[in-house]
C-alpha cells in the first residue's frame, strides 16, 4: 500500500508540475573585454529579455508553459522573473495555492512553492531561455509610496535567504541573478541588505563565478545601478531601467555606464513597455505603441547596452479576467503575447547578430548630427562595419574616413519586418549623405555598411 502510494504521489506530482528533462543549458560570464555576456565555452550572447516579473506568483504550470514556449518561438532569451512577488507576494498564494515562507520569516522558505519555482526554472531550461532571478521585490527591504510589502529583510536574514536561495540554485545553469526590484537605496543601510543578500547567493552559489550577477533599480537620473553597487564585485553587469516614457535619451544613460573607468558591461533592463500608460497617465497621453518600445531597444543596443529587455504592461503583471490590474492594461496576457514589437525584436538580435561582439563598439563620431529624440540617428560599428539607426527616417550624414574599408556593400534593414532593401555599393571618399526610404513616425530604419570583400551577411533580400 506504501509502495501504491508513492507512486500515486510522484505521479501526481509529475503530472501536476509538468517537470521535464532539463536541456543542458552553459552558464553564461562575462566577456574578456568586460563589454558583454559569453556562454562559459566563449560564445557571445545577446540577452534579448521580457519582464515575466509575475511569473512564478500568477501562473500555473500549463499557463507558465505556454508563456515561456512562445517567447522562445519569438526569439527571447531571458525572462526576469520574481521569487517573493510585488503583489502582496507572501499574503496571496501562488496559481497552485501555496505561499513562499513560513510566518513572513525569510529563513524559513516554504519546500511547496520552491517546487513549483524549481518546475518553471527547468522548463526554461528545457526551452534554452534563462532566468535572470530577483530572489524578492523590493518592497520587502522597504515599500516605499506604492508597495504592498511587508517589508521582512534585515542584512542578517537577507544572507541567509541568499545563502539558502544560492544554494537551491547553484547547478542551474539557466540562471541570472537580480538583486534589487524596482528600488533605489535611500541610505546605507538599505545598501547594506542588498550587499548582504548577494553575498548570501555567491556563498550559495560556490563562488562569485557561478553567480552571475546585477541590480534592477527605479529610473532616476542615471536609472542605474551604478551609484551604488558598480565597484562592488558582486555586481557583474550594470541594468538600467529607463522607465516609461516615449524619447526618454537612453543613449545618454547608457554611455554614462558605458564610459566608466571599470569596464563593466551595461544593459536596458527595463524601458517602455508595449501599451503602458505613456508616462503612466493613459488619459492625457494615450499608450505606448509598438513603435515606442521598437525606437528603445533598437537605441540602447546601438548606444552600447549588450542587448535589451523588452516589456508588456498586460504581461508583467499577467492579468486575466477578474484579476486586479495596475494601471489599466489593455488586453489579457495571453492575448498580448501576439502584440508586434514582442514579435519585432528578434530582428534586431537577428542583424547584431551577424557581426562580431568583441569589434562592436557604440559610433556616434562618424554621424554628422546625431539629433535628439523621435529624430536620433545612432550608430555602433567595427573595423570594417558599420549600422546606423534613424529613429524616424531622417535622412543624416557620416564622415567615414575613419574606416580603412575602401568599398561598402549597403543596404537598408526595415527594423518591422526584417526585409533587406539593396542599395548601391558605397565607396568611401568621406563624408557621405544618406536618406532612408521613408520618413516619419512609425518609420525607422537601419542603414547596413560592411567591407565588400567581408561575407557577414547576405545583401539580398
Amino acid at each position: 500500500m506504501k509502495h501504491a502510494l508513492l507512486l500515486f504521489f510522484l505521479t501526481f506530482g509529475l503530472l501536476a508540475f509538468g517537470q521535464i528533462s532539463p536541456v543542458k543549458t552553459e552558464r553564461l560570464k562575462v566577456s574578456a573585454n568586460h563589454r558583454y555576456l559569453v556562454t562559459e565555452s566563449g560564445h557571445p550572447f545577446f540577452w534579448l529579455g521580457d519582464t515575466g516579473w509575475e511569473l512564478f506568483h500568477r501562473l500555473n504550470y500549463a499557463d507558465a508553459k505556454k508563456y515561456l514556449s512562445k517567447r522562445a518561438e519569438q526569439g527571447f532569451t531571458v525572462i526576469q522573473a520574481v521569487v517573493l512577488a510585488e503583489f502582496d507576494g507572501l499574503h496571496v498564494p501562488n496559481a497552485n495555492g501555496h505561499l513562499p515562507l513560513a510566518n513572513d520569516d525569510p529563513t524559513r522558505p516554504v519546500e511547496s512553492y520552491f517546487r513549483f519555482v524549481d518546475s518553471v526554472i527547468d522548463l526554461a531550461q528545457g526551452l534554452g531561455i534563462y532566468i535572470a532571478l530577483l530572489p524578492t521585490w523590493g518592497d520587502k527591504v522597504y515599500k516605499d509610496k506604492w508597495g504592498t510589502g511587508p517589508e521582512i529583510f534585515n542584512t542578517d536574514n537577507a544572507k541567509v535567504y541568499g545563502q539558502w536561495i544560492g544554494n537551491r540554485y547553484k547547478d542551474r545553469s539557466n540562471i541570472i541573478w537580480v538583486m534589487g526590484g524596482d528600488r533605489n537605496p535611500r541610505n546605507e543601510s538599505d545598501i547594506q541588505i542588498w550587499r548582504s543578500l548577494a553575498a548570501g547567493v555567491v556563498a550559495g552559489c560556490g563562488g562569485q563565478d557561478r553567480a552571475l550577477m546585477t541590480f534592477h533599480p527605479q529610473p532616476s537620473e542615471t536609472s542605474s545601478s551604478s551609484p551604488w553597487f558598480h565597484e562592488d564585485d558582486w555586481l557583474d553587469f550594470n541594468m538600467l531601467q529607463t522607465g516609461h516614457c516615449a524619447d526618454v535619451p537612453v543613449w545618454e544613460k547608457i554611455k554614462h555606464d558605458y564610459d566608466k573607468k571599470t569596464v563593466k558591461p551595461v544593459l536596458n533592463g527595463e524601458a517602455v513597455y508595449e501599451e503602458h500608460p505613456l508616462c503612466f497617465n493613459a488619459k492625457d497621453n494615450g499608450y505606448t505603441s509598438a513603435y515606442d518600445s521598437r525606437k528603445a531597444a533598437w537605441l540602447s543596443v546601438f548606444a552600447g547596452s549588450m542587448g535589451y529587455t523588452y516589456g508588456c504592461h498586460s504581461i508583467w503583471q499577467f492579468y486575466t479576467p477578474g484579476r486586479i490590474a495596475v494601471n489599466g492594461p489593455l488586453r489579457f496576457w495571453y492575448v498580448s503575447m501576439e502584440l508586434p514589437a514582442a514579435s519585432q525584436m528578434h530582428y534586431l538580435k537577428n542583424l547584431i547578430q551577424k557581426f562580431p561582439a568583441a569589434d562592436r563598439r557604440p559610433a556616434q563620431d562618424v554621424i554628422v548630427d546625431a539629433n535628439e529624440g523621435t529624430r536620433r540617428i545612432q550608430a555602433i560599428g567595427g573595423k570594417d562595419f558599420l549600422l546606423v539607426y534613424s529613429a524616424a527616417g531622417e535622412s543624416f550624414a557620416m564622415n567615414l574616413k575613419k574606416f580603412q574599408t575602401k568599398t561598402f556593400k549597403a543596404f537598408w534593414y526595415d527594423p518591422r519586418t526584417g526585409a533587406k532593401f539593396l542599395i548601391p555599393a558605397v565607396n568611401n571618399t568621406g563624408i557621405k549623405s544618406f536618406r532612408p526610404p521613408s520618413k516619419g513616425a512609425d518609420n525607422d530604419w537601419v542603414l547596413v555598411l560592411f567591407d565588400a570583400t567581408k561575407k557577414y551577411i547576405s545583401s539580398e533580400p
